[in-house]
């Protein structure tokens, strides 16, 4: 079975589902639990809660606009020792941290 990183993903501290990197793609789905609340929303507009895989040739874009940019993203990148175009990598080490808005995203191991 091939590797893959994933991380739970939250929206207001409730898991609504999982992010993965699988080879040559990023797959999100929602947990059957946030799915069958109502009451819960949808990641973004562009992450519709659906039962099926949403899937991207590259990190969502949604994600991608949790992490910083310019200075800030190459700093951060030399801090933490990551590949500078590894924006899953920066999205697990900083996305669990205080963000703006009300998802964040955590790691699995």
């Amino acid at each position: 079975m091939a590797k893959y990183r994933q991380a739970a993903v939250f929206v207001n501290e409730h898991r609504a589902g999982t992010l993965r990197q699988e080879q040559g793609r990023f797959v999100f789905e929602y947990d059957v639990d946030y799915l069958a609340d109502v009451w819960q929303p949808a990641v973004s507009l562009s992450l519709p809660k659906s039962q099926r895989l949403h899937l991207a040739p590259v990190l969502f874009p949604f994600f991608s606009g949790l992490l910083t940019e310019g200075t800030n993203h190459s700093l951060q990148t030399r801090v933490l020792h990551l590949d500078e175009r590894d924006d899953f990598a920066l999205l697990l080490a900083t996305a669990g941290q205080q963000t703006i808005g009300a998802v964040t995203v955590r790691e699995l191991c």
